[in-house]
């Protein structure tokens, strides 16, 4: 006979694969969640233990995400799994110190040279958009010094 698995246990399982933000694991965990089970009370729980911090979960996924994307697109996937007000500021505020350098970057591996014409220069700022990289750091980017 198979064991049910508990509410604890399974947020539990979720929580040593990766991080969550609280709202994130909280949706995961709700269609688990029985008549008797509080999930409130569980997930309030895990952050007095320290298994769940959405400080930890802004910071992993920041780290994961910015070596590709800038930070409007990643604090628009922030908001979308709930992160609140205060932690999508100071992630903002972190992400703001190397924002160019990490635009200059991806633009450096998708394309490495300056565009030949502006129907290029176009699709080189598009691409900058679509990663969610700001209009002042795309034109700083497109407007460096051959050299830089």
């Amino acid at each position: 006979m198979k064991q049910k698995t508990t509410l604890k246990t399974r947020a539990l399982r979720y929580l040593s694969i990766r991080e969550y933000s609280p709202k994130e694991l909280a949706r995961k965990l709700a269609p688990h969640a029985g008549s008797d089970d509080d999930l409130d009370t569980l997930l309030q729980w895990l952050q007095e233990q320290g298994f769940l911090s959405e400080e930890r979960f802004v910071d992993t996924y920041v780290r994961r995400q910015s070596a590709r994307y800038g930070s409007v697109r990643i604090l628009r996937e922030l908001e979308a799994y709930g992160v609140d007000e205060s932690a999508l500021r100071h992630a903002q505020a972190e992400m703001q110190i190397d924002e160019f350098e990490r635009a200059r970057r991806v633009w450096q591996k998708k394309f490495g040279r300056k565009p030949s014409d502006m129907q290029e220069k176009a699709r080189q700022i598009h691409f900058l958009q679509y990663r969610g990289f700001s209009a002042d750091i795309i034109r700083q980017v497109m407007n460096r010094d051959e050299e830089s």
